[in-house]
């Protein structure tokens, strides 16, 4: 299950279509549940192998928030705190790092925001005997743009990526509980997609667009990310 928060029709299908591609999905595979278009109904997690959060228009340390947000942070929230008790297979990306980390009683703010762009992503010690970091390098690239970060891993939370900017780029709590501050669901065609569609939502001066759009293809983001979803897959999925 995709559990989505974007309240824009294109970007919840990009980012959806982005998802199935690279966790190696069919349609039929993945259901997309969007809870900014209306409450979530009640869930049983044994139905499902495994849960991912994209990312969100919205900040957990938003100061002034809207009815709706308030909702789907509610509806989100509810649902986290089942995974997180349950141990239950979850891969947050971006939004679903700060939800965590808001869930196990650690601090979200704008300390280490990060402008749009490609960044170096460590793995840490820790990271070597995990499977879901099979077939990553040591080091390797891949998009971030966000406005708040969690600052310093929560307590309990084992830290698998780090970066410069941002130190907490993905960490595991529990045995099967993942989060990344990177978009791993993103290449460059759904990155520049995104990119339009946020234009003027404040991670990026408008008038960069075409120079950012360049950096991004030179990069070196690859296929490296992408790993990440399709060896939770390869770890979750059943029948």
């Amino acid at each position: 299950m995709l559990l989505a928060t974007r309240d824009h029709d294109k970007a919840a299908r990009d980012e959806y279509e982005s998802v199935l591609m690279h966790a190696g999905l069919a349609s039929e595979d993945l259901v997309h549940l969007r809870v900014e278009a209306g409450p979530l109904p009640r869930l049983y997690l044994e139905d499902y192998s495994g849960v991912f959060l994209g990312g969100s228009p919205f900040n957990i340390s938003d100061a002034v928030k809207s009815d709706l947000q308030l909702r789907v942070e509610g509806d989100i929230r509810n649902v986290v705190d089942h995974i997180v008790d349950a141990d239950f297979p979850f891969l947050g990306m971006c939004y679903g790092i700060g939800t965590v980390t808001a869930h196990l009683g650690g601090t979200v703010d704008r300390t280490y925001a990060e402008g749009l762009g490609a960044i170096e992503v460590t793995l840490t010690p820790e990271a070597a005997d995990d499977a879901m970091m099979d077939g990553l390098p040591p080091r390797f690239h891949a998009f971030v743009g966000h406005k708040e970060a969690c600052n310093g891993a929560p307590p309990g939370a084992t830290v698998l990526g780090t970066g410069v900017a941002c130190p907490v780029q993905m960490y595991r709590y529990g045995a099967n509980v993942y989060v990344t501050q990177f978009h791993p669901e993103l290449d460059i065609e759904s990155l520049a997609q995104r990119m339009q569609i946020y234009r003027n939502a404040g991670y990026f001066h408008p008038d960069d667009f075409d120079i950012l759009i360049e950096m991004a293809r030179t990069s070196g983001v690859a296929e490296h990310p992408h790993r990440l979803l399709r060896n939770f897959v390869t770890r979750y999925a059943r029948d």
